[in-house]
């Protein structure tokens, strides 16, 4: 397998919003050749709905793919409904596990990861589950029910959507997160506050603490949480685990590919062998120093990846990469984030009505990060300023009557 003669063929192992992009890409860009996806779990969805609309019965499965059927054959992708087991770098084949053997040019992988397990005695008893696919979504959306005793732990993105579309449902939810008040690198303390406190106002028992064992009694589950400085005893129909992901880098290392709690690449989605690409939530960006950058495990950050991949296989430029932002929906409310918030620097907050913000800026006054709930427009309008580097004056990031879209466009 090599990239220094034209690519005819590429097979892209892993059909998430990373690996259906890289594919989309390739062919919205004059690729021509051979172009499979290879995935599981059929036919590539969206995975943000799954703990919100989805689960709440709002949204059917249709409504989630990323591209009707039709696009497959329309645009000439082959998908393949199978999983890749192995890769043989050197002679570019990807190993199924019906058999087959898929030769190609180049490789993509996007293969992600799985969600994170509890390291407790009990945690694979029936009844802890986790929420990372539609396969998981339907479980629990067939299992939610008015008067289920649901305990989430893990108070992150996944572990909150879910809190509040269960007890939108008529569960009785406990959650549960060993810190007092969850995502403040990635929002700020300020509106970290915020956010979490809307889980005891609509109903949601909130605990801090860390289960040590889950027993299996009957139909309840009886989890044992360590809440410093005691245990205490929680029973429960249904335990969701949210706690994270874990990195599937099973197919890169049967390459012998460089993995470090992820497949390691530069910014065109490189790996250790040069003719095999990653992208999505399974990669980490090598730094200047050498040394892997943090996991981005968001929709953004998935569909950048997969696009950036798509123009270094076809050498064209890298696009400009924009500051990272993420979003969560809970409670009816829209938060978002874009930057850095945990920064070095101090934080600027601004209140506008129903509207929050809180503006992380540096010693030298340059914006860099900004999270909001319920205030797009301005986090648009800072997701640019911070994407210039702008030195900003702290009363005007305080004050709601100045607009930020106008300082935007002043240094634009």
């Amino acid at each position: 397998m090599s990239t220094a003669d034209p690519l005819r063929s590429i097979t892209v192992v892993g059909g998430g919003l990373a690996g259906f992009t890289v594919a989309r890409e390739l062919r919205s860009r004059g690729f021509d050749g051979v172009l499979r996806i290879v995935d599981p779990q059929g036919l590539p969805y969206d995975r943000p709905p799954l703990s919100k609309s989805y689960l709440a019965g709002e949204t059917g499965a249709e409504a989630l793919r990323l591209a009707p059927p039709s696009w497959y054959p329309e645009h000439e992708v082959e998908f393949i409904e199978d999983s890749a087991v192995k890769l043989a770098a050197d002679r570019g084949s990807v190993v199924l596990a019906g058999g087959t053997e898929l030769s190609s040019d180049a490789v993509v992988l996007a293969t992600g990861g799985r969600a994170r397990q509890l390291s407790v005695p009990g945690h694979d008893s029936p009844g802890v589950v986790a929420l990372r696919t539609l396969a998981d979504a339907e479980r629990l959306r067939a299992a939610l029910r008015p008067g289920l005793r649901l305990l989430i732990v893990g108070a992150g993105l996944i572990g909150a959507e879910t809190a509040a579309t269960a007890v939108a449902a008529g569960a009785e939810v406990t959650l549960v997160d060993p810190v007092p008040v969850p995502l403040i690198p990635a929002v700020g303390q300020e509106l970290a506050e915020v956010l979490h406190a809307m889980h005891p106002a609509h109903g949601v028992d909130v605990r801090t603490g860390v289960p040590v064992e889950i027993a299996r009694d009957g139909q309840r589950l009886l989890v044992d949480l360590d809440q410093h400085p005691g245990l205490e005893r929680i029973s429960a129909d249904l335990v969701l685990v949210a706690i994270g992901l874990e990195a599937d880098t099973s197919v890169a290392d049967s390459a012998g590919l460089r993995t470090c709690s992820g497949i390691e690449v530069d910014e065109a989605g490189r790996t250790s062998h040069p003719a095999i690409r990653a992208a999505g939530d399974g990669i980490r960006l090598r730094q200047p120093d050498g040394t892997p950058g943090r996991r981005a495990e968001h929709w953004e950050a998935a569909l950048l990846s997969g696009t950036a991949v798509a123009c270094g296989l076809l050498g064209e430029e890298l696009p400009p990469r924009p500051p990272s932002w993420f979003w969560s929906d809970r409670y009816g409310v829209h938060a978002e984030a874009v930057g850095s918030m945990s920064a070095p620097g101090r934080t600027v907050v601004r209140t506008d009505g129903a509207k929050q913000f809180a503006f992380r800026i540096d010693d030298g006054q340059v914006l860099v990060g900004c999270a909001a709930i319920d205030g797009g427009k301005t986090l648009r309008a800072a997701k640019r300023l911070i994407a210039a580097g702008a030195v900003v004056d702290p009363d005007q990031l305080a004050d709601p009557a100045v607009d930020l879209r106008k300082l935007g466009r002043a240094i634009s």
